[in-house]
């Protein structure tokens, strides 16, 4: 079938079923099928073919939406009529569990150094629910040494059985699976292929396997000329996809650097693609601060170099402050645990520098933590290139005091606690591990904060009593009222900061705001949790930390300790913000009043929204992802957001800027009438870190309702994680809870007595 033909025929599918090239008595057709778990197996497929890079085309999601909206006697005979094009091969299942197997209308058509995705129609009279198993004595097995990859073995394959899609038929008489094919090798080749669900089940007569002869399209390389906005050799993001959708290369059998959950690949100045030919669209971009190129390039059989320049709107970096990211992972969730337990430095590198973050900490946690331990060097790892630092610190997920709460444990000397050399020593109770981590100089807090603290109104503050039933910011009620030895013996917070911005903004900020109120001086970070909370990209949460001298990992994280920050998504941003010239993470963050008055708030803002607005994120609930974005801040239909002054936790000023990305100065005037704490922030897309300002040497306590949130916090905390404390602790975490009980007391005492 030549390419251009395929979106007519795509088309017209649903009118005019396409006829296989076989002997119409061979290709399986089903007739009576029951409508709702047919209409649920076709939506698994769509979806699975999304998640693949072969998305259906506008043409095919139009029809599949009518046949699923018409008449469910007319479902059966719509399904097939869509998908039956896709199909390579066709299997039918006797009512004896008898396999054989036909060719289908699909194009026999793959590409080199390429996998392609097909689809295998099954009619299955048997009703069994045992896999569908697809051999070919072409396609390499498992377990050939190098040496039997000789010229015949020139096919891979792979039936995929993953989610979307359920590991085994579903018994239902009419279903269609996925068949991923690699071809080796360009030109024509020959591959029988056989089908069958268990062994004894081929059908007699070699009625089990079907030959067909493939044209395998050559593949061409395209070097990649990658520059920065000053003409600098670069790494970016690369979004490949070809005239009907197709993502390239393949997404289905990605190998690091490039992970299957993503539909771009990171590559490197005079790097390269190999690509067949064709016409694709290339969209290139290095993280929010960038502004993406899409370019057509179209691919010949021979050579060619495409080059690309990618401008940014702004450029934090240049003016001191740097981007990083607290909070990836190289293991778990949506990584690969084959061939390696996750990936390695290199990888997560290239990523790093592909979305321009300048810091990446690199968390080692439950899953793969024997294996990624091998990593921490107690220092930046050798892949590091200035100005792009990778670093392998710890989360405490997935084992030891994680029930409680999971911590980011950043700038560590070891990276294991004195008892054992794995994750299965560590202390229960948070504070012990903070303990152990503050004694070394490790700089921390609570990852993604607001799980466990969820709530149902959208107003922040608010005094909804949160369930502390999660792994966020949960012993963080306890943990903001302890002190603990540092490396000198000197008692220093046992919280550094609280994480935000991969979480829903007002479950995070509003813990957050309440013990500010209550006179603690936790700072905030950004974090992405990469690939468990968003898999998309690194990067997606964001710290700028402004620094006077040179990027370095120790500085960044004491940057982070002193609140010299804003976070954020990356397309707004506030710098230099500073009460009556006192700078945000200098000289303690404190500006002093002999009495109450007005102070001016200065800072350079800039925000960038598309012209457009995008629906598909701004009329989300706050409580769905993406949960920051500059998107959710715009004004009506406009290009517009609000900049707004926050005194305690309420907006007190708002001046509305253009979200053009050109860097302005802001300035307003407000009255503080007590002590309190002021911050800046564009909701739900930046927010920096706190000045407090004293009034006649007094200290902040501006709020009775936020101490008696925390203390009833402390005991709904204790009614669920007292059960994960190993009895060898249970003193000390009663001891822990009752200082904090004891402490907000004391906070509402002193309010109240004002």
């Amino acid at each position: 079938m030549r390419t251009a033909l395929i979106p007519l025929l795509l088309a017209t599918l649903w009118i005019a079923p396409a006829v296989p090239d076989v002997r119409a008595a061979e290709w399986p057709m089903a007739k009576s099928v029951p409508a709702q778990p047919l209409a649920a197996q076709a939506r698994r497929v769509l979806d699975t073919l999304t998640a693949l890079g072969v998305p259906p085309s506008p043409a095919e999601r139009e029809a599949m939406d009518e046949a699923l909206a018409g008449p469910e006697g007319r479902l059966v005979d719509r399904v097939q009529a869509l998908f039956d094009a896709r199909c390579l091969y066709g299997v039918h299942i006797n009512p004896e569990m008898r396999v054989k197997v036909s060719s289908g209308p699909a194009s026999a058509e793959l590409d080199e150094h390429g996998w392609r995705v097909f689809l295998v129609k099954v009619h299955n009279e048997s009703g069994t629910t045992a896999a569908l198993k697809a051999e070919s004595p072409n396609a390499k097995r498992l377990h050939d040494s190098p040496a039997a990859e000789v010229s015949d073995r020139w096919l891979d394959l792979e039936m995929f059985d993953r989610p979307p899609m359920t590991p085994k038929l579903s018994g239902l008489e009419l279903e269609y699976r996925v068949l991923q094919l690699y071809s080796r090798d360009a030109g024509k080749r020959e591959a029988k292929m056989s089908f069958n669900v268990g062994q004894g089940t081929q059908d007699l007569g070699f009625r089990n396997e079907v030959d067909r002869l493939f044209e395998c399209r050559p593949a061409s390389s395209v070097k990649l000329e990658v520059l920065d906005d000053k003409g600098l050799p670069t790494t970016a993001a690369f979004l490949v996809r070809d005239a009907l959708g197709r993502v390239y290369p393949s997404q289905g059998k990605r190998l690091a650097p490039d992970f299957s959950f993503h539909p771009q690949v990171y590559r490197s100045h005079n790097e390269q693609l190999k690509l067949p030919a064709g016409t694709y669209s290339f969209e290139v971009s290095r993280g929010p601060e960038s502004i993406p190129q899409t370019e057509s390039v179209s691919v010949t059989h021979e050579p060619r170099t495409a080059r690309f320049l990618i401008p940014r709107w702004i450029d934090p970096a240049a003016m001191g402050w740097w981007s990083g990211d607290h909070h990836i992972h190289a293991a778990g969730c949506a990584h690969y645990t084959n061939p390696t337990e996750g990936v390695h430095a290199p990888d997560m590198f290239r990523h790093c520098v592909g979305e321009d973050l300048k810091v990446g900490a690199n968390l080692t946690w439950g899953p793969c933590f024997d294996y990624q331990k091998q990593f921490f060097t107690g220092g930046i790892d050798k892949v590091s290139k200035y100005p792009y630092l990778l670093r392998y610190d710890v989360e405490v997920s997935g084992f030891g005091s994680h029930q409680s709460g999971h911590l980011c444990l950043l700038r560590l000397k070891d990276q294991i606690p004195p008892g054992g050399d794995s994750k299965n020593h560590w202390p229960t109770l948070c504070l012990n591990t903070l303990r152990w981590a503050k004694k070394q100089g490790a700089v921390c807090g609570p990852a993604h904060s607001g799980w466990g603290l969820q709530v149902e109104t959208s107003e922040l503050p608010n005094l909804a009593p949160a369930p502390f039933d999660g792994i966020g910011a949960n012993e963080y009620i306890v943990d903001v009222t302890h002190q603990v030895p540092g490396p000198d013996g000197r008692l220093v917070p046992a919280v550094d900061f609280i994480s935000t911005v991969d979480t829903p903004y007002v479950w995070e900020l509003n813990i957050w705001y309440h013990t500010l109120n209550c006179g603690f001086r936790t700072r905030i970070s950004g974090e992405t949790d990469f690939p468990c909370i968003y898999g998309e990209r690194v990067g997606l949460g964001r710290s700028y930390v402004k620094l006077d001298g040179v990027l370095d990992y120790d500085a960044w994280c004491e940057g982070v300790r002193a609140g010299r920050n804003y976070v954020g998504d990356g397309r707004s941003h506030l710098m230099e913000f500073a009460v009556n010239g006192v700078r945000m993470g200098e000289g303690g963050s404190e500006l002093a009043m002999a009495q109450p008055g007005r102070v001016e708030i200065t800072a350079r803002v800039a925000a960038l929204l598309a012209e457009t607005p995008d629906d598909s994120i701004r009329k989300k609930k706050y409580s769905q992802q993406p949960y920051w974005h500059v998107e959710r801040a715009r004004i009506g239909a406009g290009r517009e957001v609000p900049v707004e002054v926050v005194v305690n936790g309420k907006a007190v000023a708002r001046e509305v800027i253009q979200a053009d990305g050109k860097l302005r100065d802001f300035k307003a005037t407000v009255p503080i009438e007590r002590s309190s704490w002021v911050a800046l922030r564009i909701l739900p897309s930046s927010h920096t870190n706190p000045v407090w300002v004293k009034v006649a040497d007094r200290p902040v306590r501006p709020s009775r309702a936020s101490a008696t949130w925390c203390l009833e916090g402390v005991d709904r905390c204790w009614s669920n994680k007292e059960r994960f404390i190993a009895p060898a602790e249970l003193g000390e975490a009663r001891a822990a809870y009752e200082h904090a009980r004891q402490t907000y007391r004391a906070v509402l005492a002193a309010a109240e007595a004002e």
